[in-house]
């Protein structure tokens, strides 16, 4: 058995867009979930930030990627070495490689096979102990639910890669929808909306910084925000041009995707028993993750289902922080993990 001094604890929120790793309880790794590798030798250059800033920049030699596709592992290589390239930039303050426990956040809806492809890959980056937590389960616990409690908790995680939709009670997930259309479809639908309506061409980077200054679900915003004026290529001409959009446009392009949200929810709603839902229309529903800091995103769900929802107090971090509470209560949590 390993010292306990030489034994450290990690808790990973492996998501598509951000990783975030918390080390006993402080947050230590807050990047994005990207890595840039040598072609060549096939030797990790940057991880994070770092690699971020190259994406799309980056000469024949190198390539940048992505290895979470929809919240699962897409490329089990990249994550690999982009998890073991997070934990070398920890300061471990020791001098001895320490044991590392780990607790690892992963989406409802995985199966099996991407179970097994999260835990080899924690392992292979010197997880000792690894135990693997569902996202709507850590989410619940990160912003203060008390989901062992005989009552019902629902929960919307908007994520990068999955939105996660769950009704929480007695420590168990009751009913639950995974859904492939989050942060990442709103970038892309950004993208496609410009290239369509403007005749401008930009990169995933900008898409996403237009969706964090304008982002918003509904044209009615309580406060209307400023125009957001950005430049590109023209599509046809290929000469730079300049233009100025709007939150409602950006509202309208995503209004497809947020429709299919609201439908989810009230599929995961119509699979709820009678007693379990009654507690939630007391409560009201909760939204996490970064798709929740969408303007206007609670106030159009709440008027289209008729149930309040509220968004969770540092949405983005929600995840990441449940998943470091399970970590400090393994014993007491163990059941609801894997």
């Amino acid at each position: 058995m390993a010292l306990s001094f030489l034994t450290k604890e990690l808790a990973i929120d492996l998501g598509t867009a951000n990783t975030v790793i918390y080390l006993n309880d402080k947050k230590v790794i807050d990047e994005p979930s990207i890595i840039a590798i040598d072609k060549t030798t096939d030797k990790p250059l940057a991880v994070g930030t770092r690699a971020k800033q190259m994406s799309g920049r980056t000469s024949p030699g190198i390539k940048t990627v992505r290895p979470l596709k929809d919240g699962v592992i897409a490329d089990f290589d990249a994550s690999e070495q982009m998890i073991r390239e997070f934990i070398k930039m920890i300061n471990f303050k020791s001098i001895f490689s320490p044991s590392l426990k780990m607790v690892v956040c992963i989406p409802s809806g995985s199966t099996e096979v991407e179970i097994r492809a999260v835990r080899d890959a924690s392992v292979h980056s010197g997880g000792r102990d690894v135990y693997l937590i569902f996202e709507p389960m850590a989410a619940a616990l990160g912003i203060g639910m008390d989901v062992l409690e005989p009552k019902g908790n629902m929960i919307v995680d908007i994520g990068g890669g999955t939105t996660e939709i769950a009704v929480i009670s007695l420590g168990g997930i009751v009913a639950y929808k995974s859904l492939r259309i989050a942060g990442d479809v709103f970038t892309n639908e950004i993208q496609q909306y410009l290239r369509q309506q403007h005749n401008i061409k930009i990169g995933e980077i900008t898409a996403e910084d237009i969706k964090i200054k304008i982002g918003a679900a509904t044209e009615d915003l309580d406060e209307p925000l400023e125009p957001l004026t950005i430049s590109g290529p023209n599509i046809m001409t290929i000469y730079p041009i300049e233009v100025s959009i709007s939150s409602q446009e950006i509202a309208h392009c995503l209004d497809k995707s947020i429709n299919k949200l609201e439908n989810a929810i009230m599929e995961v709603l119509e699979q709820t028993p009678p007693e379990l839902y009654v507690d939630i229309v007391e409560r009201g529903i909760y939204i996490t993750g970064g798709g929740a800091l969408l303007r206007g995103l609670d106030k159009r769900l709440s008027k289209k289902i008729n149930i309040p929802f509220h968004v969770a107090d540092d949405p983005l971090h929600a995840v990441a922080r449940g998943t470091c509470l399970a970590l400090q209560n393994t014993e007491e949590y163990k059941f609801l993990m894997r």
